[in-house]
């Protein structure tokens, strides 16, 4: 039951992000043009996977934590 409000709130992103797509970002054609929306982008997902590791990981201890007790 907790998928559906999670579900539809994801849906309801992605119809947002069609709303916006006439709109034009003079910073994003500059970034994109010298390929420097590439170095931004691999440096997010490099975040993002960094702190998913992160989670992963103090998971783990924790289900062996709780496993000792």
């Amino acid at each position: 039951m907790k998928k559906l409000p999670f579900l539809l709130l994801l849906l309801l992103s992605f119809t947002s992000v069609f709303a916006q797509a006439d709109q034009s970002v003079e910073m994003d054609n500059v970034m994109r043009s010298s390929g420097k929306i590439y170095v931004v982008i691999a440096t997010i997902a490099i975040v993002f996977i960094g702190l998913a590791i992160y989670l992963f990981s103090i998971d783990k201890r924790l289900k062996k934590i709780e496993k000792e007790k």
